[in-house]
């Protein structure tokens, strides 16, 4: 098969969950687990960090591998969606993997394939793995693609468990209170671990000690230790302080969002437990990694400025929490007037989310083009209820011409709602 042929076979052939939603989930590991066991279970042959959460997975994920890959370890990680390219889930010291790569895995257990019958991304999972143990690496950054406890990702046995922002996301399928879902997220803090909490919310923090205290694993708050705010002057600087130390530590970072603070704390924990454990990760290397994240790993979407004369951002957040701190960014940006293009996926609360957005802004609603993709006009129909001045325009690409075209110098245009609005961007 040629690389197109093997994109389409998996597209096509396998359930996934970012296109047609819950269908395409499996109820266990067991897939996961047979698949690996038939590559040799490449999931025990490298060193690795598990990253789950609502919010911040992503950006969290990203960091640890770009301060790993600094100190010069041989680094891979794993994330999901992909925006452009599906080589972008799997990456070796911030390179995506080969479509040859790609290639090869499907052909090679095709026989499996068709035998188990997994879903898209279990066979992404496995995918991974066994790239990543036969390149040998140092660590492998892994993110939890969806909940924790039953994710294809959780068959690792990592050297340190991160959890981000606990929010309301996928209720449908993880539970409808923040205790509910903060116990599948806690299901990635393994037997004799080691846990990092980024964000301690008092509400569901017992959830987590719960769960540590049942498999005899420690867990850490991070922001117990670590005390991050942005800079006053400075958009792209971060001043830590750790444990109370009057003397702040300045990081400078590509990843400018106010959400980034939770992050960095929770990463920085993280690397203290490895540090604990005998790895030598220098602060150079933490300055680096923090500094040149985007660069070193490819990340993109996060609050990432896409023209100047009018402002141009865009962001893949796609829950409550996330566009929350989205807007805070954007009420602390000067501008003339507000432009949203914005679309978002029929499982969302989308009540919630319309709810949050400002009513002084002219919304372009639009639908990514896949089969997820809540309808423009549903969309619009829902808006009128909050009172916001819209236009649909079912397209992203025309959504954005139109806020391009309207938009005077002084304007400022924002893209998303949703991470397949913003992975049909064509300046992404």
């Amino acid at each position: 098969m040629t690389y197109q042929q093997t994109l389409d076979y998996l597209y096509k052939e396998l359930p996934m969950f970012q296109r047609v939603g819950p269908a395409a989930l499996k109820a266990d590991l067991r897939n996961t687990l047979l698949l690996c066991e038939s590559l040799g279970n490449p999931q025990h042959k490298f060193r690795s960090i598990h990253v789950g959460g609502t919010n911040g997975k992503g950006s969290s994920s990203h960091m640890i591998a770009a301060i790993l890959q600094s100190n010069g370890y041989k680094t891979g990680l794993y994330t999901s969606p992909h925006l452009k390219e599906f080589t972008e889930r799997i990456r070796l010291n911030g390179a995506e993997i080969s479509p040859s790569e790609v290639v090869n895995f499907v052909e090679r257990i095709k026989p499996q394939i068709e035998e188990i019958k997994p879903s898209f991304f279990e066979i992404t999972v496995a995918m991974a793995f066994d790239f990543f143990a036969r390149e040998e690496v140092d660590f492998a950054v892994i993110e939890v693609g969806l909940g924790g406890r039953l994710d294809s990702t959780n068959v690792i046995d990592p050297l340190v468990s991160l959890i981000t922002n606990i929010g309301y996301d996928h209720k449908d399928l993880l539970g409808g209170t923040l205790e509910a879902i903060a116990a599948e997220k806690a299901g990635i803090i393994k037997q004799n671990g080691r846990a990092i909490i980024s964000e301690r919310q008092p509400e569901i923090e017992e959830v987590f000690l719960r769960k540590a205290a049942s498999v005899n694993s420690s867990l850490k708050f991070a922001q117990e230790r670590y005390k991050v705010a942005r800079s006053a002057t400075d958009i792209d600087t971060f001043i830590v302080q750790r444990d109370g130390n009057a003397i702040s530590h300045h990081l400078k970072s590509e990843l400018v969002g106010e959400y980034q603070k939770k992050n960095i704390a929770g990463v920085l924990a993280v690397v203290d437990e490895l540090i604990e454990l005998g790895f030598n990760i220098s602060t150079s290397a933490i300055e680096k990694g923090i500094a040149e994240t985007v660069t070193l790993t490819g990340l993109k979407g996060r609050w990432q400025q896409l023209g100047a004369k009018p402002l141009i951002y865009c962001d893949t957040a796609h829950n409550a929490e996330g566009i929350t701190e989205v807007l805070s960014i954007i009420e602390a940006i000067p501008y003339k007037k507000l432009h949203i293009v914005f679309g978002m996926v029929k499982d969302k609360d989308i009540d919630a989310i319309l709810s949050l957005l400002p009513k002084n802004a002219v919304y372009y609603f639009c639908a990514a083009e896949i089969p997820r993709a809540l309808d423009a006009e549903v969309l619009a129909a829902r808006a009128t209820a909050f009172g916001l001045e819209y236009k649909v325009i079912s397209k992203v690409r025309e959504a954005i011409k139109s806020a391009k075209s309207s938009a005077s110098p002084d304007d400022l245009i924002f893209i998303g709602g949703s991470t397949f609005v913003v992975a049909e961007i064509d300046e992404l």
